[in-house]
């Protein structure tokens, strides 16, 4: 009775931890799989055309050539390599602004034809219509519509995805903004987390540490909507009155926010690392001569280094993922940038503002998976960084 209880538990263990990796792994094929659907989309609005004057020599834009268009940033063919003479936009909206409502015909029957006459006699013009209505016979040419490139979202620096005629997914700005805010606040926490763990675990008194111990083991129970609350009352102000800024929200104002919720993450574990340095060791360096502080730094924390790194990374991890308090403290503003103190926008508060207004399986759904599967890969590149440094500490 007792070997076959042992084999269940055993078969159990093991069944446990197969079906976990392979929820694990089906989750990560299902983000592949959503998100690599975007560079099977096309760059103009499905069901859409831009349609020109049949002598129009240009046949090519990428979308952010059209939003600038459409924008009036770009105002000659030019730029675009075609003749020199001003861009004329159109959209469907504007034709009761060309042909009265009675010539269109009260369910737009006529619109087709008209708009595709109108566009044959204007060679400046391009016109962003549904395809149903671009005229065959009208003699226009059209913008090929062409897949969106990966060059175009990891490289472009416009975050527009509800834009039209053609949504713009460049995810540099999301990327640099996630980066930049977590680098930020791991180089404010891991000072004062190393330090607090050092002071806890050598230095402080048991009664003083055991009264640190849980108050810091509680601030990593706080729900991070509380620490965006702090930040957006305490800190954005503060911010904003000491450096003279239009708005307090900016990537300091959530770096300062997620070093102080890593900060409990990266002093717990470091500290429980150093108390488990062997007590052998710390003798031996005393008996030797050696001072206190030097015994801390030459023997505790080498000896300790795997645990403090292990400690560092769930503080990152926390960081780069963090969500609700970066979206309430860094202003959401997608562009690159170029200072901590500009407004910022990260990837998981990206995902978490969109994901609910994106249309299912759309361009824009299939855009904030692949940001996710981007989030990925930053976690993972960190773990492995650490495993390689435990690694090396170790031999």
């Amino acid at each position: 009775m007792k070997k076959f209880l042992e084999k269940a538990v055993r078969w159990l263990l093991t069944a446990s931890g197969f079906v976990t990796s392979l929820v694990i792994l089906l989750i990560i094929a299902f983000l592949f799989a959503e998100g690599a659907g975007l560079f099977r989309e096309h760059t103009i609005e499905e069901g859409y055309v831009l349609a020109l004057h049949g002598d129009n020599p240009v046949k090519e834009m990428t979308a952010a050539e059209i939003k600038a268009v459409f924008d009036e940033d770009i105002t000659s063919w030019e730029a675009l390599g075609g003749p020199d003479m001003p861009i004329e936009t159109f959209r469907l909206e504007d034709a009761d602004k060309y042909f009265p409502e009675e010539q269109l015909g009260a369910q737009y029957e006529n619109a087709g034809r008209l708009i595709s006459s109108l566009i044959a006699s204007r060679p400046g013009m391009i016109a962003f219509i549904p395809e149903s209505m671009a005229d065959a016979d009208a003699g226009l040419s059209f913008i090929e519509d062409n897949t969106i490139s990966p060059k175009e979202v990891f490289a472009g620096t416009e975050w527009f995805p509800t834009a039209t005629p053609a949504p713009l997914f460049g995810m540099w700005p999301l990327l640099a903004g996630t980066l930049w805010v977590s680098f930020f606040a791991i180089l404010f926490a891991l000072p004062f987390g190393i330090s607090i763990a050092v002071y806890m675990a050598e230095i402080a008194s048991p009664k003083v540490r055991g009264f640190l111990k849980p108050v810091i083991e509680l601030l990593n129970g706080i729900p991070s909507v509380v620490y965006g609350f702090f930040g957006l009352i305490v800190i954005v102000p503060i911010l904003q009155q000491v450096f003279g800024l239009p708005v307090g929200e900016s990537g300091l104002a959530g770096s300062i926010v997620l070093a102080i919720m890593a900060l409990p993450t990266i002093v717990s574990v470091s500290e429980d690392a150093m108390r488990n340095c062997p007590p052998s060791l710390r003798e031996a360096s005393l008996a030797l001569g050696a001072t206190q502080w030097q015994t801390i730094y030459r023997v505790v924390i080498p000896s300790s280094m795997s645990g403090i790194a292990s400690g560092v990374v769930l503080g990152i991890g926390r960081a780069v993922g963090e969500t609700m308090a970066v979206l309430m403290v860094t202003g959401n503003a997608a562009v690159v940038p170029t200072s901590i103190l500009e407004p910022l926008r990260t990837i998981p508060a990206t995902i978490a503002a969109e994901l609910g207004e994106a249309p299912t399986g759309g361009a824009h759904y299939q855009s904030l998976f692949l940001l996710g599967i981007i989030l990925f890969f930053i976690t993972f590149i960190i773990n492995l960084s650490v495993e390689y440094i435990s690694a090396r500490n170790k031999g």
